[in-house]
């Protein structure tokens, strides 16, 4: 166990003065110092009960017959890079195993917002992450979800937290600060629960997470800055990162699977000269094939850089700015005496392949493996069979009556962005045959259907969806469906999705898609219906099996799993659908799926 700063403090000093040997020395590196944006040749590290004790250019006086020495070779010394903001959930693995799969990237630092298994379990699966956070050899530290369910009165999620429940995991060890304020309007509009826990984060001196997810930056916005939260990660345009810096936010980039949000944002730094001090980068969702093939933070630095910044800015947005936000800059996120000794050992800075990572001192990876191995956490049964529809699913379930004597009608669909969280309302013009309202497959309208999966009560809500483009007989469904996490089947034959409903409903949750009646691909995730608690290289190539069979329904998105599993995500714009109905998020009203018939 890593002890405080203050505890170690004696123990530091006289390695520093050479009274006593370091546990690790690092010779010969440039070191790249976040604070003064300086690359020092010629520089030592050494490292003392997990933290740094010496930085300069010479620890000779600090090596002994235990210290064991390593040779940077003239290569840079990075610190270990911090995702500002994310959901683990989303990687469709365990805390521990999503751990294993960025540790050799660099990672030494994740700031997590567990919303996705408080929404399934509420406060006990929330308590469960933060458990196994713990009892890692990195950083994971933990932010309250704070809108669970995510918009009250429009959709139902599986639990539920009082301000009470968030007020009392706020006291709990490891636990940094409140999640992303998702309930803009409320903040705006002064709802009681929202404020109180804003108020209780700010009166332990914690931070307050920001989402802010509409484009509109009139009164509304102004009063959510006036709200309390400190950051804010979906902002889209160079305006958006600009305004929200400019109100004293932090702005967080993200990149991450699905959402490419940081080449037009960071144009507020490289063209219009605002303070990079205030800008953080993060990855909010990244799947797992991502983190096994692409990377994690490295990727979003490496991606910053090509946009314009300079490597070193890059790496402070990635480090000492996250450090600083959530008031950790004695702790982590640089190179400097009494810091967590965690670092990376990397021989170019833009490219930034990363060869060697310490975590508290220790190797934790080389050259893209693990040097140590990490015990898997077993999550117990009461988090485990939460995916309830109540009965088998028919293909009638997905039927949509009209008017029987009309044969057209004009309908809602929810309109797919690539690449990014928000969609578009469109409308479509569709045929109704025997009174059912009918998919328009060459105009690629394809139906979406969200199945209640939380109490049973076997509801299914259908309405109409575009952009995936599938061109044959499928379906694919999945009980990753943000935030509320019911069940999000889209299809263009409604006995293909019975199929992908029950199948789901059969191994506890997970993702499927079916094509012609036969099933392509199936990622299990037994736990709460979320993770999967197989190591991320097996549950990446099973993620990669289901991107292939999406390709062979004629799906041809970026990360289209992503897209599909925001589908219900009713706290950003432009159309979503819920266990109430189809939601247009501009107003926060349900709406019609029918809107005429002739």
């Amino acid at each position: 166990m890593l002890q405080s700063w203050s505890k170690t403090a004696p123990e530091l000093v006289d390695v520093a003065m050479g009274r006593k040997p370091a546990d690790l020395v690092i010779r010969n590196g440039k070191w790249v110092n976040v604070y003064s944006g300086e690359i020092i040749p010629g520089t030592d590290i050494a490292v003392k009960a997990g933290r740094f004790a010496y930085v300069g250019p010479d620890a000779s006086h600090t090596i002994g017959d235990g210290t064991k020495v390593v040779d940077a070779a003239g290569r840079y010394l990075v610190p270990g890079l911090c995702d500002a903001h994310m959901h683990v959930e989303s990687g469709l693995v365990t805390v521990t195993e999503f751990a294993r799969a960025v540790i050799p990237h660099g990672t030494t630092t994740m700031f997590i917002d567990p919303h996705e298994i408080a929404n399934v379990l509420g406060l006990d699966g929330v308590r469960l992450m933060n458990e196994e956070a713990q009892n890692l050899p990195i950083n994971v530290l933990v932010q309250v979800p704070s809108c669970v369910p995510s918009a009250p009165g429009l959709e139902t999620a599986g639990a539920e937290l009082s301000a009470e429940d968030v007020a009392e995991a706020l006291a709990w060890p490891n636990v940094i600060g409140l999640g992303e304020m998702m309930n803009f309007p409320g903040v705006a509009g002064n709802d009681p629960k929202m404020m109180a826990e804003i108020a209780a984060t700010q009166d332990a001196r914690l931070t307050v997470g920001g989402h802010y997810a509409s484009p509109h930056l009139g009164r509304e916005f102004h009063a959510y800055a006036a709200g309390g939260p400190a950051d804010d990660h979906e902002g889209t345009t160079v305006d958006d990162a600009i305004a929200r810096v400019r109100q004293g936010m932090r702005a967080m980039l993200r990149l991450g699977s699905a959402w490419y949000d940081v080449a037009a944002q960071i144009k507020a730094v490289t063209e219009s000269g605002l303070d990079p001090r205030n800008f953080l980068l993060c990855t909010d969702d990244s799947h797992s094939g991502t983190l096994v093939h692409d990377g994690h933070m490295n990727r979003v630095v490496r991606h910053a850089i090509a946009q314009g910044l300079k490597p070193v800015t890059a790496i402070q947005m990635a480090t000492l700015n996250t450090a600083q936000h959530f008031g950790l800059e004695r702790e982590i996120g640089s190179i400097a005496p009494g810091r967590r000794a965690d670092l990376i050992v990397t021989s170019d800075l833009a490219a930034l392949p990363i060869e060697m990572v310490f975590a508290r001192g220790e190797l934790m990876a080389e050259n893209g493996a693990l040097a140590r191995d990490i015990p898997a956490y077993v999550y117990p049964e009461s988090a485990r069979n939460t995916v309830h529809l109540g009965r088998l699913l028919a293909a009638a379930d997905f039927d949509i009556p009209s008017n029987a004597r009309a044969t057209r009608a004009r309908v809602n669909v929810i309109g797919v962005v690539e690449n990014q969280a928000p969609t578009r309302a469109l409308q479509a013009e569709v045929a109704i045959e025997n009174g059912l309202v009918q998919m328009d497959r060459a105009n690629d309208v394809c139906q979406i259907a969200l199945v209640e999966r939380h109490r049973g009560t076997g509801d299914v809500v259908n309405a109409f969806v575009s952009g995936f483009g599938y061109d044959s007989d499928c379906a694919m469904a999945s009980t990753v469906a943000h935030d509320s996490h019911h069940m999000i089947v889209v299809g263009t034959n409604k006995a293909d999705m019975a199929m992908a409903a029950n199948r789901l409903h059969e191994v506890g949750g997970g993702i499927v898609v079916i094509k012609d009646g036969r099933e392509l691909a199936l990622v299990e995730l037994p736990v709460a219906g979320l993770m999967s608690d197989q190591r991320a290289e097996i549950v990446a190539e099973k993620a990669a099996a289901i991107v292939e069979a999406m390709r062979a329904c004629g799906c041809r998105l970026n990360n289209a799993y992503m897209q599909h599993s925001l589908l219900a995500l009713v706290v950003i714009p432009e159309l979503r659908i819920s266990d109430k109905g189809l939601i247009d998020v501009r107003t926060f009203q349900k709406t019609d799926v029918i809107l005429s018939t002739h």
